[in-house]
């Protein structure tokens, strides 16, 4: 069984995690004994743990910290490693090789639905790293090989971030379906049942024949889409993935 490395505890490190164990063996490591012991304990003792500093020596690592302690982490790790993998937001290729020490680097963009498998991942960096990267990811959901740094932090902007984006709209949806008279519980399982029922839909047909479909002359829907528009939701969302994505740039 291959091994990983995973420098990190936090959110997407456990939903990485979760998708990988039992496929690789998992050595997490970090700072913290406590939370290391916990996420060992949470995982039935399935994975191993090793407490700072340690060595990388020829070992395939993934970084997943928070872009600010990169420096500090740097510290505490001694050797090359083979493949260097973040999925730190921002931090560009160039920085991570200026940091650690590794025969390739990769950034990867994934998003949270890593814990249930459908994360979909944005790679790019060191072709020599495209295998094993491209590998590990599939693993919790799928992956795509972008050819630059600029189109994954666009990318990010969509699919890292999104789920932020898509849990706004749902709460505004089971919002007004409290407002219009529904339970509030009644409201949210239909909301969840929506997008349950979406993902199938979207990766099968265009956005723009779904909404068609929907749509009957002076109906229900073309009411509602008529009132997004004139609230100016299309471009609201469409200044989002700019204003992420320009942030993204200044991050690096």
């Amino acid at each position: 069984m291959e091994k990983i490395v995973m420098i990190g505890y936090g959110n997407m490190a456990k939903a990485l995690i979760s998708g990988m164990v039992g496929k690789y063996e998992i050595l997490v490591t970090g700072r913290d004994f406590g939370k290391l012991k916990e996420l060992e304990k949470e995982y039935d003792s399935k994975i191993k743990i090793a407490q700072f500093p340690i060595s990388i020596e020829g070992e395939n690592v993934i970084l997943a910290t928070k872009p600010h302690s990169i420096a500090e982490v740097s510290e505490q790790l001694s050797g090359e490693a083979k493949t260097f993998i973040s999925v730190l937001a921002g931090v560009s290729v160039e920085k991570l090789s200026n940091t650690f020490k590794a025969e390739s680097f990769v950034r990867a963009m994934p998003n949270l639905s890593a814990l249930f498998g459908k994360s979909t991942t944005s790679l790019t960096g060191d072709k020599s790293g495209k295998y094993l990267a491209s590998k590990i990811f599939i693993e919790v959901g799928s992956a795509i090989w972008l050819d630059s740094e600029n189109e994954l932090d666009i990318a990010t902007a969509i699919a890292g971030s999104g789920p932020a984006y898509l849990a706004l709209v749902a709460e505004a949806m089971a919002d007004g379906g409290v407002k219009a008279g529904l339970k509030r519980s009644d409201s949210e399982k239909f909301v969840a049942g929506l997008f349950n029922g979406f993902a199938p839909l979207i990766n099968s047909h265009k956005a723009s024949d779904i909404k068609d479909g929907v749509m009957s002359p002076k109906g229900t829907t073309a009411s509602g889409v008529a009132t997004l528009e004139e609230n100016g939701v299309r471009n609201a969302f469409i200044k989002t993935i700019e204003s992420a994505y320009g942030r993204a740039v200044e991050l690096r």
